[in-house]
């Protein structure tokens, strides 16, 4: 009883004293504040983002109590809310040469240098908070630091340092999200997977974890599982739109349209109306055939986002479908104009001329695919096949000028065979399949995708048997 009337009297005071000081701002006098009031009046205004103000009431007390450090270090920070950096960073170098360290100084002082984006003295400063700071409270400093190793790319030293953070404190999810960024743009997908499935042991029912595990699945492709793991967060939290829109992707990935589209239309019904998602349950009634449907939801997300390539590329490729090309190279084209650099556009508008028999067109625009994206299997065996119907030979030396330049297409040697018996060379494509066979035995037999005939040759089909 007497915490809450202590509490409600303390309360009233700086009501008061914040009356009393704003008067003061415009014009009236003020008379003498005790040093405990100024703090607590100061402390209210740095809270709540009044940094004009905390400033002015920070100057008032440094002049009454010019030799309360603690007057200085609030002055600072009040200039580094207003924007005043480098002021900020002078009063706390002054602070430093007459007064011993404390938490709140290097954490203020690391701030002041990760806004100026100075990265490594940010992370000397909060390295150092680390030695004043309560056990309890480190986790989040970890946090801080990772987050200027990030800065400077540094994702597998940020990962590192949030390990630490989870070990301070298990239940910091925040930790858990930047983690999953930093191996996510480090590429480390299993080592992601495995971070979430330790966390995941310790806390069951945490639904962003289960989320974040499935983010992870489908960055290694491995999208049954990623829907596995999306299903335990929608257990836990059925209302968080985002796992729909992902669980949604997967399925689509897997061919699952009419899983895909209702995982989309939850996700719509959850977070509102989203362009992405329409143009997604646009593509799942495309490959279903229902041209109709698709173009119905590729307009809707047009309509949400007149400039999404995605949308437009839909309806370019569904006036295809339904045997109007040119009239789908004019769509096509306008998603190449809002994204110009996405290779998957440029090979889709090569097929559309291909298809009308623009062969110089056709071939400007699979070069340029390639160029964007040398490690697109599709559109690398789609141009091999287009240069092949007109020359087998032709089609050879580009391919071998591209190996020579992009050894990292994996297709391209299986099309090497395919050509080396396209031109007689058959024993030569023996031996070039059974290395393609050793090396991945998955990718060698797409020869058959590419060339059926091949299945009636006893000499290829026994090397498989072989293997």
């Amino acid at each position: 009883m007497f915490d809450d009337d202590d509490d409600d009297f303390a309360e009233n005071k700086l009501n008061e004293d914040i009356e009393y000081f704003e008067a003061h701002l415009k014009g009236d006098s003020i008379g003498f504040m005790e040093s405990d009031r100024l703090e607590a009046l100061i402390d209210h205004y740095l809270l709540v983002g009044q940094y004009a103000k905390a400033r002015s009431a920070s100057e008032m007390a440094n002049y009454h109590f010019y030799y309360n450090d603690l007057f200085k270090l609030r002055l600072a920070q009040s200039m580094s809310g207003l924007g005043l950096l480098t002021d900020a960073l002078d009063i706390l170098n002054q602070i430093e040469k007459t007064a011993i360290n404390n938490l709140e100084l290097l954490l203020t002082k690391a701030s002041i240098f990760s806004q100026l984006r100075d990265p490594k003295n940010a992370i000397k400063y909060f390295k150092m908070a680390l030695e004043y700071c309560e056990i309890e409270d480190r986790d989040e400093v970890y946090i801080d630091i990772a987050m200027e190793h990030q800065s400077m790319g540094e994702y597998l030293e940020a990962c590192k340092i949030l390990k630490e953070a989870l070990k301070a404190n298990p239940q910091n999810e925040a930790a858990l999200y930047e983690i999953a960024f930093c191996y996510d743009q480090a590429g480390f997908y299993d080592e992601a997977i495995k971070c979430y499935s330790d966390f995941i042991d310790e806390s069951p029912y945490s639904f962003t974890a289960w989320y974040n595990l499935g983010n992870a699945f489908s960055k290694s492709e491995n999208f049954e599982k990623a829907i596995w793991a999306y299903d335990y967060s929608i257990l836990i939290n059925p209302d968080f739109g985002p796992v729909y829109f992902n669980m949604g992707n997967a399925y689509l990935s897997l061919e699952k349209y009419h899983q895909a589209i209702e995982r989309f239309l939850t996700c719509i019904k959850l977070d509102g109306d989203d362009a992405m998602s329409y143009c997604y349950i646009g593509e799942a009634h495309e490959q279903l055939n229902e041209f109709k449907l698709a173009r119905h939801y590729y307009q809707l997300s047009i309509e949400l986002a007149p400039t999404l390539p995605e949308a437009w590329l839909g309806l370019g490729i569904i006036e295809d479908l339904e045997g109007k090309t040119k009239e789908g190279i004019i769509l096509i084209q306008k998603a190449l104009d809002f994204d110009p650099e996405n290779a998957a556009i440029h090979h889709v508008l090569a097929g559309a001329y291909e298809k009308i028999d623009n062969n110089d067109l056709a071939d400007k625009y699979y070069q340029s695919s390639l160029i964007l994206d040398a490690e697109d299997e599709d559109c690398l065996m789609d141009y091999v096949a287009f240069k092949a119907k007109n020359s087998s030979m032709d089609a050879m030396d580009f391919l071998q000028n591209f190996i020579a330049e992009h050894n990292s297409n994996p297709i391209s040697a299986v099309l090497e065979v395919n050509l080396n018996w396209m031109l007689g060379q058959k024993k030569h494509a023996l031996e070039l399949f059974a290395k393609c066979l050793s090396n991945n035995e998955i990718t060698a037999k797409q020869l058959f995708e590419i060339n059926p005939a091949l299945l009636d040759d006893q000499d290829f089909v026994s090397l498989t048997q072989d293997e």
